[in-house]
């Protein structure tokens, strides 16, 4: 049985230390607590990366569909989101009520 210390799985999975340690603490991944020290068993690692990976399709797009198929679900998010809060000119449009009141008396 091999162990990894926090730097190990930060640099196997290409993020910060400070991320394997808040999945630590939240349970989110397989984690040793040797007196205080955290430490990592290799196979469980794996099998835990095997357990993360999503399924993915290759179903070619529609015609219909060829723009919004190529634009991923969350860049789809992302641009609704600026939309709703960006004007045309880069602008963010602030709200006059966190009520919505102005909508109600006719301001613009």
């Amino acid at each position: 049985m091999r162990l990894l210390n926090v730097r190990d799985v930060a640099v196997r999975l290409q993020v910060k230390d400070k991320t394997v340690y808040a999945w630590a603490v939240q349970g989110k991944i397989p984690v040793l607590k040797i007196n205080g020290i955290l430490r990592f068993e290799e196979q469980a690692i794996d099998r835990w990366l095997q357990a993360c990976q999503i399924p993915t399709t290759h179903a070619a797009p529609s015609v219909a569909n060829k723009h919004t198929a190529s634009v991923l679900p969350v860049d789809h998010l992302i641009e609704r989101a600026k939309r709703a809060v960006y004007t045309s000119r880069g602008e963010t449009r602030p709200l006059a009520s966190p009520y919505r009141e102005e909508d109600a008396h006719g301001a613009r």
